[in-house]
């Protein structure tokens, strides 16, 4: 597989949550994974078709796939990966979602790993860079990463196919679908919600995105990806925050949604009730152990719930103990 266009990228990027100055000067040393394309080659079969194939073989019957990705530093056993896929096992009617996720794998060894315990793998190999460890947010290499991203969430739109983009480090604790709103093309998170979906005030969180194909979208993100030559330096969140105000945008007739965290709750903001909530997202939070910590805790008081619901307790009763070190 040699073409760019044949890619999925996705990553561990927290996203800036709104406070104090000291913290996102504090961003700005931070340590994320990344996934980054210079040139693509297959490390499982090389066939030109071969993200068409595994697309194919996880879509669900309406071609909506799930995608993250992860490098070796993310699938050691007990890492973030691991979490992640222990996160559908014990959710509420999440293990069948199982079946339709796409693991992109970054490295020989997270291939391996990946191989052992998932049957839907898709494995790159990146020429010229190391991936298989962190890097810095906001360097140049930061910035060609995340404007891989958008260009390659596009190609999957292209092929026909919806998606759930989600961080690996989002734990999916309720099946989200009921929750997403049928009447939009492109559904995101927040890091900061304000009460009406609608607005475009609230602060986005691509972490965790549901996105349908279709002409609308496509050419949104057609021109999501453009955008970064009219805002140089910038990231991808950075420039949506710009574009979503944009005529353009508004003349796309593009149905965007931004999801209550009530429902898509994070560290940036909770997800309070529990016979709510979806997913959790170790968003506003600095390192991978850090992180790794956490969301074991998220996952354990979600356990410790589960075991009360046959006993009818009200959810107020519960609460997150996470974040302990997301702090």
């Amino acid at each position: 597989m040699n073409n760019i266009n044949d890619v999925v990228f996705s990553g561990d990027y927290d996203k800036k949550k709104p406070c104090s100055s000291s913290w996102i000067s504090s961003m700005l040393f931070r340590r994320i994974t990344l996934v980054f394309l210079v040139a693509v080659s297959c490390l499982g079969n090389c066939d030109s078709d071969d993200l068409e194939s595994v697309l194919r073989a996880a879509s669900m019957k309406d071609k909506t796939v799930i995608l993250t990705s992860v490098n070796i530093a993310m699938a050691k056993p007990g890492f973030v990966l691991d979490v992640f896929l222990e996160s559908f096992k014990i959710g509420n009617n999440t293990k069948k979602l199982l079946n339709h996720l796409v693991i992109i794998t970054l490295d020989q060894k997270a291939y391996a790993r990946c191989l052992a315990i998932h049957p839907h793998c898709f494995a790159l190999k990146i020429q010229g860079l190391d991936l298989s460890s962190e890097a810095f947010f906001m360097t140049p290499i930061y910035l060609e990463v995340v404007w891989a991203k958008i260009h390659i969430l596009a190609t999957v739109l292209q092929k026909g196919y919806n998606f759930v983009f989600t961080d690996a480090d989002v734990m999916w604790v309720r099946d989200p679908f009921p929750h997403f709103y049928e009447d939009a093309d492109f559904c995101i998170t927040s890091d900061a919600y304000y009460g009406n979906p609608s607005d475009r005030k609230n602060l986005p969180n691509s972490g965790f995105m549901y996105v349908k194909s279709n002409q609308r979208t496509m050419k949104f993100y057609k021109y999501w990806y453009s955008s970064r030559k009219t805002f140089p330096g910038l990231n991808d969140q950075d420039v949506f925050n710009k574009i979503k105000y944009d005529p353009f945008t508004a003349k796309l007739g593009l149905q965007m949604k931004y999801l209550d965290t009530a429902y898509f709750g994070g560290f940036c903001e909770f997800s309070k009730d529990f016979n709510k909530v979806c997913t959790m997202h170790a968003n506003c939070c600095i390192g991978m152990e850090r992180k790794i910590h956490d969301l074991k805790m998220v996952l354990e008081d979600w356990r410790r719930f589960m075991l009360n619901t046959t006993n009818l307790k009200p959810s107020s009763s519960f609460t997150w103990r996470a974040p302990e070190k997301c702090r």
